[in-house]
């Protein structure tokens, strides 16, 4: 097994990170590079926690042996004579003798020496590499407007100049420090632990932020998720104020539509700028694009001299306003369609949860074939005891283990410092498993807790979503900005993490300042010592501040300051979020019966289809025998020939005539559901639809309406 785990690992998280690549990302529409760069991104920072674990219990076996190594030198006289004395008296006492350690048992993960510094640097600079150098410029390059290269170089360049400049103050700031300090002369490997610093410092500086919320809201997001009632007035809440930025996005995108087909007009097929205008158009939605097509008129020359053309630096602006708001425009609609199902799904709940039946009933069922999960094992009787009875006992006790995996992250965050004794949780259960040398508990006891302090930390940023920026949507409905930022972050904020990690099971030195054996992966980031207000200051005393942080968030002290500043949140005793709740509940209501509308129809489509189908197969030869019919009737009595005519044509319309008056009846139009008027602004009768008041009542004004 020498090395094997650690290639299965390899291969198994690369195949975990290609899948939730495809369950975020689209690999027909998005490209390549994007694809590739998230992909490396991802799969270098799922390494580092999988394969961290294996680097633990691989040093604490080489630790085992170098403890042996010291207890078998040559004894000395005194020590043959002090080990034959307590041979002798644990002989008459009856008690088994303990001099020495007890023997070294390599783990089934053992990795062979040479390997993992090789491994670790090759992971830890290339993820710098990528999260400080490529990712930012890839993701400004995507988003620039710029038509040539050259020009979205440029851009990228100009927008990364803060993040390129903040790293660079501390890198600078570091630098000077070490080449005044009389101790210290500027080498290749103090300069290469300068810059590690610099990122650690730069990461865990933002790894305590998010933290201290994550620690606190994910174990209450669980318990919330417990109770159904909560949970759909929240989703309520939710619905009523996604729907003012999806309108705002579809004005937004209207806005930007009307500007790029003004431009579209104004520069006609032989214009130096033409090629300019085709690429704003390959960025808009396809109906966009019909549109803009069959206003146009190719054969319609240019004169420089009458008209005024907009430049190339003002098309690159509105390039850039077209690809943002058409990909706010793609994120709400995405976030407005999950939200729907799940506040569906909540109401369903909480309907089936005063059913008799026991057996799970849903309001819009899928119109596929449920598969065999859903017919033999997920029956609708097992997911009524799941949804109604068993999913909220289960949030309940997974609430209460993660609040005390919390509580131990805050106290070893704290006390980590301390060796003697030792006050870290997670460096006493370490050390316990350690005696025993149980590698297996080991591992899974590092895994665990790396991945609980990625998800606090990570599900952070795309919980507060400033300004719902950056979403991360399953369904392949991500959009490239997001998938790259992903990454990045997730480069910046795991090497800083994990060796946070391993400063509270105390296997870093330059923390504990214990004379043990290093991990592979503490010895490729450099002495800290370098740096001693670094290690002995800033690493010790500033993840402290994770204790006001986790107070600030139990109380809701954020949510009120955004409250008081406009920014609505969810409060339950605020009159603002009782009229948003009532507005969601009313929208919800409406979506409800536009579905309900749409599927009566489809239902009867499929009846009209399953009972006329095979007449409708059959119809050539009914024809034919009606045909022959009408020429005998006519033949034989030419008085009838009307009646004949008359019967066939009833004959043969029958058919279409009943699906005809099934498609008129399958949507009907309920222009007085609830609201006297479904004009917000008064009924006028003068006044015609059409222009823009047409294509605004269409897809923003009417949003409100059940038609």
């Amino acid at each position: 097994m020498s090395g094997a785990a650690l290639g299965i690992t390899i291969v198994v998280v690369f195949f975990l990170a290609l899948f939730l690549l495809h369950r975020y990302g689209d690999f027909r529409k998005q490209q390549r590079m994007v694809l590739f760069g998230t992909l490396l991104a991802w799969y270098l920072c799922f390494l580092i926690v999988f394969i961290l674990p294996l680097d633990v219990s691989t040093t604490i076996y080489k630790q085992c042996i170098i403890d042996h190594e010291e207890h078998t030198v040559t004894p000395t006289v005194n020590t043959v004579l002090s080990t034959v004395n307590t041979v002798l008296s644990n002989q008459t006492t009856g008690n088994s003798t303990k001099s020495f350690p007890k023997a070294c048992h390599k783990p089934w993960s053992y990795i062979p020496d040479g390997i993992m510094p090789v491994f670790w640097r090759v992971v830890y600079w290339t993820s710098q590499c990528l999260t400080w150098l490529l990712l930012p410029f890839m993701q400004s390059y995507a988003r620039s407007g710029g038509f040539s290269i050259t020009a979205k170089v440029k851009t990228a360049l100009i927008e990364n100049a803060i993040y390129y400049g903040t790293y660079l103050l501390i890198f600078g700031s570091l630098l000077i420090y070490v080449a005044v300090h009389p101790e210290w002369h500027l080498t290749w490997y103090e300069l290469q632990t300068i810059g590690i610093t610099a990122a650690n410092t730069w990461g865990l500086f933002l790894l305590v932020l998010l933290m201290g919320y994550g620690l606190v809201e994910i174990p209450r997001s669980y318990w919330e998720a417990s109770r159904h009632g909560h949970l759909l007035i929240k989703t309520y809440f939710k619905l009523a104020k996604l729907m003012t930025e999806k309108a705002d996005s579809e004005e937004n995108l209207e806005d930007v539509m009307e500007e790029v087909r003004k431009v579209s007009e104004a520069i006609k097929y032989n214009h130096p700028l033409r090629k300019n205008i085709d690429t704003i158009l390959r960025k808009c939605p396809v109906e966009y694009q019909e549109r803009f097509g069959r206003n146009m008129d190719d054969y319609e020359d240019y004169d420089d001299k009458e008209n005024t053309y907009p430049s190339e630096k003002s098309l690159a602006k509105l390039h850039k306003q077209a690809i943002y708001a058409v990909q706010r425009h793609n994120r709400t609609r995405v976030q407005w369609q999950m939200l729907l199902e799940e506040a569906f799904h909540l109401e369903d709940v909480s309907q089936n949860e005063i059913s008799s039946s026991h057996e799970f009933v849903h309001s819009f069922p899928s119109l596929e074939p449920p598969g065999r999960f859903s017919r033999y094992i997920y029956t609708p009787a097992v997911e009524w005891y799941w949804e109604c009875l068993l999913k909220q006992w289960f949030f309940r006790v997974l609430s209460v283990v993660l609040t005390l995996f919390s509580v131990a992250v805050v106290w070893s965050e704290c006390t980590f410092f301390s060796t003697n004794p030792v006050l870290s949780l997670f460096a006493v259960f370490i050390q316990l498993a350690e005696r025993d040398y149980n590698y297996l508990y080991i591992e899974m006891a590092c895994f665990i807790t790396i991945f609980f302090l990625c998800t606090c930390v990570y599900s952070t940023v795309f919980r507060i979503r400033v300004f719902n920026y950056y979403y991360l949507a399953p369904h392949h409905q991500t959009d490239a900005y997001s998938l790259q930022f992903s990454g990045m972050l997730f480069c910046r904020l795991t090497p800083p993490l994990c060796l946070n990690f391993l400063g509270l099971i105390h296997m870093d030195s330059a923390i504990s300042h214990q004379a043990k054996e290093q991990t592979a992966y503490t010895s490729i980031m450099g002495s800290m010592r370098v740096l001693s207000f670094i290690a002995n200051g800033f690493y010790i005393y500033y993840p402290m501040l994770i204790v006001l942080l986790c107070i600030a968030t139990f109380f809701s002290l954020g949510t009120r300051c955004l409250n008081l500043m406009g920014f609505q949140q969810f409060m339950g005793d605020n009159e603002l979020t009782s009229d948003l709740i009532d507005e969601g509940k009313e929208l919800l209501r409406r979506e409800r019966r536009k579905r309900q509308r749409t599927e009566d129809g489809e239902n009867r489509r499929r009846e009209w289809r399953e009972r006329y189908g095979n007449r409708e197969q059959n119809s050539p030869r009914n024809r034919n025998v009606q045909q022959s019919e009408m020429k005998e009737t006519n033949y034989s009595d030419s008085a009838n020939a009307s009646t004949g005519r008359q019967a066939k044509y009833t004959r043969t319309s029958q058919v279409e005539r009943d699906g005809i008056e099934l498609l008129e009846d399958a949507e009907p139009l309920d222009f007085s559901a609830d609201m006297p008027s479904d004009d917000p602004l008064g009924a006028d009768p003068g006044r015609k639809p059409g222009g823009r008041y047409l294509s605004m009542s269409s897809s923003r004004s009417r949003i409100f309406d059940d038609v």
